[in-house]
C-alpha cells in the first residue's frame, strides 16, 4: 500500500503499516503480560528517578518517526537539554512499524525510548516497563480515554501524548448555499437530514465521506463506538460488537448508502482529493488530524472547510470520541529507562515541554495543530497552543477540539490482537460501505471470526 500524504500523524503511519503489527502478534498471541525473563512472570515496575534536573547525568536514544513530526520533537527535545544539562539525547528518526516490535522480542539493541501507536502497546506490554506508579501524580489530569488505552491488566504501559478528537469537517460555503447552519447538526440523523438538502440542490453531490481503506474504516468506527462509550470488547477482553451501539453505526451507514449520500474514497488519494476540492464531498467526520488536507492538500478549497463537533448518536450524547493516537513506550531491557522518563514526563506533563512540542517553533510557525495534548492542564480553551488557521478560514481550531475533547468517554484497553481484526470486520464495513452486505450479517460473520480466530487462540 503506498504511503499517505501525511507523514505527521504518526498513528496513520502506523496504520497503513499494520503488516508488522499482525506479523508480530500471532508469536504473542500466548503470552500473558510479563518480563523477557519468562511466561507469567511480572512485568518490571520503573522507579522514579530520584536525582534532580542538575545531577541527572547519563546518555539516552530514542526513537521516533521520520519526517516533519521529528523535527517537531526534535526542537522541543532541545528544551529538555536545557533543562537536563547532562543528559545527552540521541534522538534517532526510525521505521518504527518495521523495526520496534522485533527489536523488542530480541532485546537487542533496544533504544530506551520510542513513540508508538496506542493501537500496538497491548501486544508488546511484556517487554515494557509498568509505569503504572509514575504516571499516578499525572492520572488524574489525564485524559481517561487515554489512560485507558495505555492499560492492559490493570497497569500502565506507555505514557499518554496526544489525544485525537473526532469532528465533522464541512463546506462552509456549501452549507450556506443550501441554507443549512451547521449548529443544526446535532445528530447523526440531522447530518443525513443535511446531505439530503444539499443533494437535492445539487444531485451530482455524495455528502458524506467514507474511508476506502478497511483500516482506517475500522478505526473510523471505533471514533463512533467511543462517542456511545463503547469499544469493540470491554474491559476483561469480552467481544462487544453485537450490541445496540454498533447497530446504530452500522444502520446509519446503510442509510447513508442507500440514499446516495456517501463518496466512498481512499483517504486523501487523488480520487478522495479531487471530489473534496470539486464540492462532491461536503462532510467529513474524521479525527482532527484531518486538519492537514486543507493546511497542505487542498488548493481550490482552502479556506472553506471548518470543523464543529460530531454529531451526537443520540440527543444529549457525546460530541466526539478518539479516533487513534500515540504514546510513548519505555522497554523493557532499556539501559537508562529512568532517563527516558524524565524525558517523556518533561514532553507530556511539564511546561515548557509540551509547549515546545504544539506551540509554534521553525516546522510549524502557528504550532502543531494535527491533535491535542492528553494532559488536561494543558488544554486551556483561552491559551491555546496553537494558532487559528488561516487554510480554516482563520478559525480557532483549538478551542473546537478542546471543547470536543472534554466530551471524549473513557474506553477499554485496546486488545493486542486489533489490527488483526480488520481482516475481517474492517473488510466487512467496506463491503456494508458498498452496499453488498447487512449490519446484521457484518456483525454475526465479524464477531464469529474474531472469537475463533483471534481472541480463541489468544
Amino acid at each position: 500500500m503506498s504511503e499517505p500524504p501525511m507523514d505527521r500523524r504518526g498513528f496513520l503511519k502506523g496504520a497503513l503499516g499494520l503488516g508488522a503489527l499482525a506479523a508480530t502478534g500471532g508469536a504473542l498471541a500466548g503470552c500473558a503480560p510479563g518480563t523477557p525473563g519468562g511466561p507469567g512472570a511480572q512485568p518490571s515496575k520503573l522507579a522514579k528517578p530520584t536525582a534532580s534536573a542538575a545531577s541527572a547525568k547519563g546518555q539516552i536514544t530514542i526513537w521516533n518517526r521520520s519526517g516533519d513530526l521529528f523535527k517537531v520533537f526534535d526542537a522541543a527535545i532541545a528544551k529538555f537539554r536545557e533543562a537536563y544539562p547532562n543528559v545527552t539525547v540521541n534522538h534517532q528518526a526510525v521505521d518504527i512499524d518495521a523495526k520496534l516490535a522485533n527489536t523488542l522480542i530480541s532485546g537487542t539493541d533496544v533504544p530506551d525510548g520510542s513513540f508508538w501507536d496506542d493501537a500496538k502497546i497491548g501486544g508488546q506490554a511484556e517487554h515494557l516497563y509498568d509505569l503504572t506508579d509514575l504516571i499516578a501524580p499525572y492520572r488524574e489530569q489525564t485524559s481517561p480515554y487515554k489512560v485507558s488505552v495505555n492499560t492492559v491488566g490493570g497497569k500502565i504501559y506507555g505514557v499518554p501524548w496526544d489525544l485525537d478528537p473526532g469532528l465533522l469537517w464541512y463546506r462552509e460555503d456549501i452549507l450556506e448555499g443550501a441554507g443549512i447552519d451547521p449548529a443544526s447538526l446535532a445528530t447523526y440523523d440531522d447530518l443525513l437530514t443535511a446531505a439530503r438538502t444539499i443533494k437535492e440542490k445539487d444531485p451530482k453531490t455524495r455528502p458524506i465521506h467514507l474511508d476506502k481503506s478497511p483500516f482506517l474504516g475500522q478505526l473510523w468506527l471505533e471514533m463512533l463506538a467511543n462517542q456511545q462509550g463503547t469499544s469493540l470488547t470491554d474491559a476483561q477482553g469480552k467481544l462487544r460488537l453485537d450490541s445496540a451501539e454498533y447497530r446504530r453505526i452500522f444502520a446509519w451507514i446503510q442509510t447513508a448508502v442507500k440514499d446516495g449520500l456517501v463518496t466512498h474514497a481512499p483517504y486523501l488519494e487523488p480520487a478522495d482529493v479531487n471530489t473534496l476540492e470539486s464540492g462532491q464531498q461536503v462532510f467529513v467526520p474524521w479525527a482532527i488530524w484531518w486538519s492537514f488536507a486543507p493546511q497542505q492538500l487542498l488548493k481550490a478549497t482552502k479556506g472553506k472547510w471548518r470543523a464543529a463537533p460530531l454529531p451526537a448518536w443520540t440527543p444529549g450524547g457525546a460530541r466526539s470520541g478518539a479516533m487513534g493516537g500515540s504514546s510513548f513506550v519505555i522497554p523493557a531491557k532499556a539501559k537508562n529507562p529512568e532517563l527516558a522518563w524524565l524525558l517523556y514526563e518533561f514532553l507530556c506533563f511539564k511546561e515548557p515541554g509540551y509547549t515546545a512540542v504544539y506551540g509554534p517553533n521553525s516546522v510549524y510557525p502557528g504550532g502543531l495543530s494535527t491533535s491535542i495534548p492528553s494532559y488536561q492542564p494543558a488544554l486551556d480553551p483561552a491559551k491555546p497552543l496553537f494558532q487559528p488557521i488561516e487554510a480554516l478560514g482563520g478559525q480557532d481550531l483549538w478551542k473546537v477540539a478542546v471543547d470536543a475533547a472534554a466530551t471524549i468517554p473513557a474506553a477499554a484497553p485496546i486488545p493486542w490482537w486489533w489490527a488483526q481484526s480488520v481482516d475481517y470486520l474492517g473488510n466487512n464495513v467496506q463491503r456494508l460501505m458498498e452496499g453488498k452486505m447487512a449490519p446484521d450479517d457484518v456483525i454475526a460473520e465479524s464477531a464469529q471470526k474474531i472469537q475463533r480466530n483471534l481472541i480463541d487462540r489468544s
